[in-house]
């Protein structure tokens, strides 16, 4: 496969922003919901902290594993894209723009906030 620099930059930036939208983002919460339970504890502060554990076993276990895994989630969003791209180019390209812009707009931010005092 023969692949442009800007390409696989747009690629990387894309499948970057759309595993975060998988695995952190608040918009698509309802699709984890099923597969992940939260739990809520308070710390030594006495502030509640709440965090996201995968259901046990079965397929829903299985995947609730794999979407609490940024790692993983990575892999097969980078199988998926690869392969949507490699078989549906002419719809895949504007949908790897738009997320490759995104992707790079998230990064941009986080520089920002952090560069920025308050």
């Amino acid at each position: 496969m023969d692949i442009s620099w800007i390409k696989f930059v747009l690629v990387s930036l894309a499948i970057f922003r759309i595993t975060r939208l998988i695995v952190f983002d608040q918009i698509t919460a309802f699709i984890r919901a099923p597969f992940l339970m939260e739990f809520e504890e308070t710390n030594n502060l006495g502030e509640k902290e709440s965090y996201l554990v995968p259901r046990e076993g079965g397929l829903r276990g299985w995947i609730g594993n794999l979407i609490s895994c940024y790692w993983c989630t990575g892999i097969w969003t980078s199988v998926a894209v690869v392969f949507f791209q490699w078989k549906f180019p002419v719809i895949m390209d504007p949908i790897i723009l738009i997320f490759g812009l995104a992707g790079m707009a998230a990064i941009i931010e986080t520089i920002v906030q952090n560069l920025l005092p308050d």
